[in-house]
């Protein structure tokens, strides 16, 4: 297939053997004209750029991508690293990754770590083959060892929350605290105080970094965190289902739920429905993340809200700010993502208290005190 290299472009035909200078026949314009247009330069004239365009298209050239990066030692395409596709967090994150890669003239190679090593390892392989220009690493548990060919290479990464403190790695810090404090005051105003958490699997950072927001949040309102109450989860449904199962069988059951993430709390939901525990007359059920799915559950659940377009574009940016800095200054980047509550419906007033197989509201147990305060009365007098 003939192809004319264009400056830092290369283009081919769908067989046409056409070339660069057949193009500016075409469109009555200079060699340079076409060269300048095909590499976005913005000085060209708009009129003249149209009308080399409307040729391109109606030839249908299109680049080659590894002939490009050979020219140019950019194959202007970013990897972009996930654990499991399946969680519906992370499609919300490859979409809006994508939509910028494609407005930046970026492709992307998106790998799914299955939180199996060794797919992971030949996942960084295969970026490695294809010369990536940079990788975001938005897996909430990648190891570092992992990386160590891409770092070797040189090539600029982004994590989140577990990115090593070394040049050329830049890291995106979750404020985890600021969401769940909101949540946890949110929950007390209601008038909580046995307040269970689910949290995700505490060999992830992440999973322990929103443990400990939890646990500081509720004695910043006077609360002991009870060892009962807190339940270790797999940020699963059916972990959120298992985890309700054994907060169900106490004897002195928690009048609230906050979830590590949505999954969880759907889960949650799903089991309390099973064991006739309305949702939130009896149980207010909060989650993290706010994930698309979680303004159509029944009811709407209240959540921790990290925006997924936000955590795209910080993981964009920051790569772009490392492939166009200069190497050997070997600059590491810090970005911030701030958490907040979503309020919906899943949250209410507590009832008095909840013993197992059974719930005490509010108007019951003052009309069973002032029935108690009235026969300890009575036995007196």
């Amino acid at each position: 297939m003939p192809a004319g290299i264009i400056d830092n472009y290369t283009w081919e035909t769908s067989g046409l053997g056409m070339d660069i200078r057949e193009i500016a026949r075409l469109a009555k314009v200079s060699t340079a004209t076409v060269s300048r247009t095909i590499n976005r330069v913005p000085t060209v004239d708009p009129q003249l750029a149209k009308r080399v365009w409307k040729v391109v298209e109606k030839l249908g050239y299109y680049p080659n991508t590894q002939a490009r990066a050979l020219v140019s030692g950019r194959s202007r395409i970013f990897g972009l690293v996930i654990s499991k596709i399946t969680n519906p967090f992370f499609p919300e994150v490859v979409e809006s990754f994508e939509h910028i890669a494609v407005q930046n003239n970026y492709e992307i190679l998106l790998a799914s770590s299955m939180d199996d090593p060794k797919q992971m390892t030949m996942s960084v392989r295969r970026m490695i083959e294809r010369r990536v220009d940079g990788v975001a690493i938005i897996t909430f548990g990648m190891e570092e060892a992992l990386t160590e060919d891409l770092r070797f290479r040189k090539v600029p990464l982004v994590f989140v929350d577990v990115g090593p403190s070394i040049p050329g790695v830049s890291n995106i810090r979750i404020d985890y605290q600021h969401g769940i404090r909101q949540a946890v005051q949110h929950l007390a105003a209601l008038r909580h105080g046995r307040i269970a958490f689910i949290s995700g699997p505490l060999h992830l950072k992440s999973a322990n970094a929103r443990k400990t927001a939890f646990e500081e949040s509720m004695r910043e309102i006077g609360h002991e965190p009870l060892p009962e109450l807190m339940i270790e989860g797999d940020h699963t449904m059916e972990g959120g289902m298992r985890a309700l199962e054994k907060l169900a069988g106490l004897q002195e059951r928690p009048t609230a739920i906050m979830c590590s993430n949505d999954m969880t709390a759907i889960g949650v939901m799903r089991q309390a429905y099973q064991y006739a525990i309305p949702v939130p007359q009896q149980l207010s059920v909060v989650g993290f993340d706010d994930i698309r799915l979680s303004e159509f559950t029944i009811p709407p659940l209240t959540t921790v809200r990290m925006s997924q377009a936000e955590l795209a574009r910080l993981a964009f940016k920051a790569l772009i700010a490392a492939v166009e800095s200069d190497p050997a200054k070997h600059e590491r980047h810090e970005y911030s993502l701030t958490t907040s509550l979503a309020l919906r419906k899943s949250t209410a007033l507590a009832p008095t208290r909840v013993l197992k197989g059974k719930t005490v509201s509010r108007s019951r147990a003052s009309s069973s005190q002032r029935k108690d305060r009235q026969e300890h009365s009575s036995k007196k007098g």
